[in-house]
């Protein structure tokens, strides 16, 4: 798929859901008057602001920490703070390249700032009690690098080459792998219909497969908010985490990590 028709996919699905934001926008934050009459072209023009951010994510920590949070405006899903921006809600939205990337490229009037706002690590979280799988998990992902698979299918989400993940159906199964996500960061998860059947696509879901056919598992998705991903795994709902979720002192708290499988960026998004 190309990301063209990745995004077209994704934002007219996106346009079922209301206008309004569904995060924390009864807090009353509006866009600032100064952001409303001047353009943002670099983060330093941030500071007194209002900032719009994913809950639970590292751009909601990262802004809370550097602008307080007088400064956050707090939404479910990422298209939600873009609409928002859109509408002159907040002033400007900070969330991870690639879906920024998505966002930006089906919305006229909104671009990304030319300098990233932080670096992070992507990797998938695991119980602590479950070091057997963490060690399972770098073994296959240490594979499908090595024999190309996993290379195939970052290509084919993020510049359009080659093709979508194929299952092997000649492997033999034992057990099930159950994976927490948030299947509304394109174009590492998103919902698409495939044959009539509405299924979970993208980097992540992709590569989960890729790992379940390696360890002989069959993969159950489980979609729900980011910020319950971590006390899915903690109960043991799932046995992963994999959500395009970035590695931070904090979640080490909580869980343990694979090895990291994807290098990423924050970025700001603003009005033209």
């Amino acid at each position: 798929m190309k990301l063209k028709k990745l995004t077209s996919v994704l934002l007219a699905s996106a346009m079922v859901f209301s206008m309004a934001a569904c995060g924390s926008g009864d807090s009353g934050k509006e866009a600032s008057d100064e952001g409303a009459s001047e353009a943002i072209t670099s983060i330093d023009q941030l500071e007194g602001k209002t900032i719009g951010v994913q809950t639970g994510t590292t751009g909601d920590i990262y802004v809370t920490d550097e602008f307080g949070e007088d400064s956050v405006e707090r939404y479910n899903k990422g298209f939600e703070a873009v609409q928002a921006l859109q509408q002159g809600k907040i002033d400007a939205v900070i969330i991870d390249n690639e879906p920024a990337q998505v966002f930006v490229s089906e919305n006229e009037g909104l671009k990304i700032l030319d300098e990233a706002y932080t670096e992070e690590e992507y990797a998938i979280a695991v119980s602590k009690d479950n070091t057997e799988l963490t060690e399972q998990l770098n073994e296959a992902l240490q594979a499908l690098k090595d024999d190309g698979t996993f290379d195939a299918i970052f290509d084919y989400y993020i510049s359009g080459e080659g093709e979508a993940y194929t299952i092997d159906e000649s492997v033999e199964r034992d057990g099930q792998l159950v994976m927490a996500t948030n299947a509304e960061f394109p174009p590492y998860e998103f919902h698409e219909s495939v044959d009539g059947e509405d299924k979970i696509m993208g980097v992540d879901a992709d590569v989960a497969r890729a790992i379940c056919d390696y360890l002989g598992k069959d993969l159950v998705i489980e979609d729900m908010q980011f910020n319950s991903i971590i006390t899915a795994v903690q109960s043991g709902k799932a046995d992963v985490g994999f959500a395009g979720m970035t590695v931070t002192e904090d979640r080490l708290k909580s869980v343990d990590f694979s090895d990291t499988y994807c290098t990423a960026r924050q970025v700001v998004i603003v009005k033209e």
